[in-house]
């Protein structure tokens, strides 16, 4: 067994997209239409991973990706957290929030501890940062910046 794909509903495609490939960093590598039944996948990869994604390609299924459907007709899929969070290890992750920061994301669980932050996609999936090997040291505004909202 091994792992293919996240799958995440999406309101607004754009939106979405602008969050998770321009600010946070992740590349499309594959999109599928569906007039008849009127939605659209789009597949994410990290960067890391797109090696991987590419070697599956030849083997059978791409892996390992977030899938975004987005379907046409208007649904509310609501506040849910049963589904829990994407997680992905960051090199800099206080560089991320910052970035992440500076375009308009709320870091709603900050890094203070130098390992691990929080963030939410516009669709309200929560996102886990984790710092590549060994912690960074604590420094401001991280170590003192409280948490925001849910996560």
């Amino acid at each position: 067994m091994r792992y293919l794909h996240t799958m995440l509903r999406v309101r607004n495609l754009d939106q979405a997209l602008d969050f998770y490939c321009t600010k946070l960093g992740l590349k499309e590598v594959r999109r599928r239409v569906d007039e008849k039944n009127r939605y659209t996948l789009v597949f994410l990869a990290a960067s890391e991973d797109e090696g991987l994604v590419e070697e599956s390609k030849r083997t059978g299924r791409d892996a390992p990706l977030v899938e975004l459907t987005y379907n046409w007709d208007s649904e509310d899929n609501g506040e849910a957290r049963y589904f829990g969070h994407l997680a992905y290890e960051v090199d800099d992750i206080y560089g991320l929030c910052e970035k992440l920061m500076k375009a308009g994301v709320t870091i709603n669980r900050p890094p203070r501890d130098g390992v691990m932050a929080f963030v939410r996609s516009p669709d309200k999936h929560s996102i886990e940062l984790l710092q590549k090997g060994s912690p960074l040291p604590p420094k401001e505004p991280w170590a003192s910046m409280p948490n925001t909202g849910k996560w």
